[in-house]
């Protein structure tokens, strides 16, 4: 290789490098987004399944000691309300679809919203709800816990 060509190939190099290194990052950063995206939404479907078969040691680990749960009556729940409520059947969930999910994250808080369509069951008496929910979820070591819930009736 002559020496003109070998100086065009070595000045064009840290360039490339440099582009590459871009897209590496991205690329990386890319898949991280969306790893995280999807635990957040195993979370979320975790969470419908402990709602419709709770069970109390699966509850107490997805959800935060400072849970702060809110019905689209205005009523507030605490973790230990919210357990107790569908741990004896007060809170009866038959069956749950949920439509229209956005997940958002920033930094190590979750943003979910979506559209909850639920057959339920509360004190024997079947009924239907079709709430707008807003979840906030919080990434702790052990994986994404529920902080806050928020329902809102659909208009």
């Amino acid at each position: 290789m002559d020496l003109d060509k070998f100086t065009a190939l070595n000045s064009i190099q840290p360039d490339m490098i440099r582009k590459l290194l871009i897209f590496s990052c991205l690329l990386i950063s890319s898949h991280f987004c969306f790893a995280q995206k999807a635990e957040v939404e195993n979370a979320v479907t975790q969470l419908t399944k402990l709602m419709i078969s709770p069970d109390s040691a699966a509850l107490d680990k997805i959800l935060l000691n400072n849970l702060s749960y809110g019905h689209s009556s205005g009523k507030i729940q605490t973790k230990q309300k919210f357990m107790h409520s569908l741990l004896s059947g007060e809170s009866d969930f038959v069956d749950i679809n949920l439509t229209d999910q956005s997940v958002i994250i920033q930094n190590k808080t979750a943003l979910v919203r979506h559209t909850l369509n639920a057959k339920t069951n509360d004190k024997n008496i079947p009924g239907n709800v079709k709430l707008y929910i807003l979840l906030i979820w919080s990434k702790e070591r052990a994986g994404w816990k529920l902080l806050g819930r928020q329902a809102v009736k659909v208009p």
